[in-house]
């Protein structure tokens, strides 16, 4: 049975703290793949994204492309409506029957479970993977279901790049120089 981690996110845009946590979470849970799965519409941030959905899609793909473990993954595009994760991840585990999934998340996001779609259901299909993050406590009712990883911490946030990018801010080594140059090639987020 292949071990498949799967990390979320708008990836508006994708940094080095989204890698980092892939690969951690892929040695420490000697998982197979990691598959990035931008997320369409996140039920918690509609309308928020200041990229299109293709720019996002490729900033993805420059970001991970080095890494032969990583894999881009696009399920939450096929449909319509919000991105809640059990959706998704019953249409993974009906197309991939001979995989078990470990659905990585920050550890600041552990205490925020019990408001997830269906979590009861969702704890029954997939493997929760936290990656503890300082002053951010990893408690819920819900602890004892979740993995929990040390990881070395990038306290580098999407917000802040594209804050930094607008401002005419450098944002080199924060992002993949990949990334970099399509965000200049695209002028995405203001200056760049």
């Amino acid at each position: 049975m292949k071990r498949i981690g799967i990390i979320g996110g708008t990836f508006d845009p994708p940094h080095f703290g989204h890698l980092l946590i892939a690969e951690q979470a892929l040695e420490e849970c000697e998982l197979d793949e990691v598959w990035f799965m931008p997320t369409r519409i996140p039920p918690h941030k509609q309308g928020s994204n200041l990229c299109t959905d293709e720019e996002r899609i490729e900033m993805v793909e420059r970001a991970i492309e080095s890494n032969p473990s990583f894999r881009l993954m696009l399920v939450e595009f096929e449909r319509q409506g919000p991105s809640y994760t059990i959706d998704t991840i019953k249409e993974l585990r009906s197309r991939y029957k001979d995989h078990s999934f470990y659905f990585i998340i920050g550890g600041d996001m552990i205490e925020y479970l019990p408001k997830w779609k269906d979590i009861d259901e969702l704890l029954l299909m997939v493997t929760f993977v936290g990656v503890k993050r300082p002053g951010h406590p990893c408690k819920s009712i819900y602890s004892n279901d979740v993995i929990l990883l040390e990881a070395p911490q990038l306290e580098i946030s999407s917000t802040e790049i594209r804050e930094r990018l607008f401002n005419g801010r450098s944002v080199r080594y924060l992002l993949p120089d990949s990334v970099i140059c399509y965000i200049k090639e695209q002028g995405i987020y203001g200056k760049g």
